[in-house]
């Protein structure tokens, strides 16, 4: 993958008849999940399921999975860590995140693992700072749905309760030189003009990855991260223009100077230019 993550798709660990379709889906990547989607009974069964499905498998598609694995205080997280440094996956998704050293006890288990923490808690909020800061983080994840459950939110179609939490998580990730964060999910499935909404809000505060749930979210997530043809053609323009090197100009009474060219450039990049 040239270009960082723009869609994390959940599939449950106890259907593994669904892991190679959720890969041949374009998400970019697929995560197993053993934590909200599995029940008790079955968490071992799907921990067997990763483990069987992953050995022998192709380099190439194991760096397109992640495994959510359950959060550091449950009874599974033991087990699950133990499949962490036998199995093949090294993105780890880390729900329920709230210091830094719950992140330390996943390298531990394996060295090289690229580690999503989960903000879901008022806690993990607080510690933002820090754990984006720790080693082995590759970006942060904003739990949205378990976030507002935590404080007692009442979301509805609005977002906005959200937006104080959203702005800290996106400093904390610039800060620490991270990817730019994950939003959370869109639950209201097949909700097109939902998904564009939630999707919108969040990527006008700086996110850059959204979690999605259905493969028919995945398409519409890409989208809405691609720049449009009016913006492409005003970063051709400006990107033109900087090239003369002809001193002072501007394109449509905006000057040109570095911040817009590097803008321009980010719009370019995005296009896949």
């Amino acid at each position: 993958m040239n270009h960082p993550a723009r869609s994390y798709l959940f599939v449950p660990g106890n259907r593994p008849e669904r892991f190679d379709k959720a890969i041949a889906s374009a998400a970019d990547v697929v995560v197993i999940d053993l934590e909200d989607a599995v029940d008790p009974e079955t968490k071992a069964d799907s921990r067997g399921h990763v483990a069987s499905w992953t050995s022998g498998r192709d380099a190439r598609i194991l760096e397109r999975v992640a495994l959510r694995i359950n959060d550091a205080g449950s009874e599974y997280f033991g087990e699950d860590l133990r499949l962490v440094r036998d199995c093949a996956i090294r993105r780890i998704m880390l729900p329920k995140a709230e210091h830094a050293d719950q992140v330390a006890r996943v390298l531990d288990a394996q060295a090289d693992a690229l580690v999503l923490p989960l903000l879901e808690t008022a806690r993990g909020l607080d510690a933002c700072g820090g754990i984006a800061a720790a080693r082995g983080v590759q970006r942060l994840v904003f739990g949205t749905l378990d976030f507002a459950f935590d404080l007692e939110l009442d979301l509805g179609e609005d977002l906005q309760p959200l937006a104080e939490a959203a702005a800290q998580i996106v400093r904390a990730s610039r800060v620490a030189g991270l990817q730019a964060p994950v939003a959370g999910v869109t639950p209201q499935l097949r909700d097109e003009a939902r998904l564009s909404t939630d999707w919108s809000w969040f990527r006008r505060r700086g996110f850059g990855a959204k979690l999605c749930i259905h493969p028919c979210q995945v398409g519409p997530v890409h989208e809405g991260l691609a720049p449009d043809a009016e913006a492409v053609d005003w970063a051709r323009r400006v990107v033109a223009v900087d090239a003369q090197g002809a001193g002072a100009a501007s394109v449509d009474g905006r000057m040109v100077d570095r911040p817009v060219v590097l803008q321009a450039l980010r719009i370019l990049r995005r296009a896949g230019l």
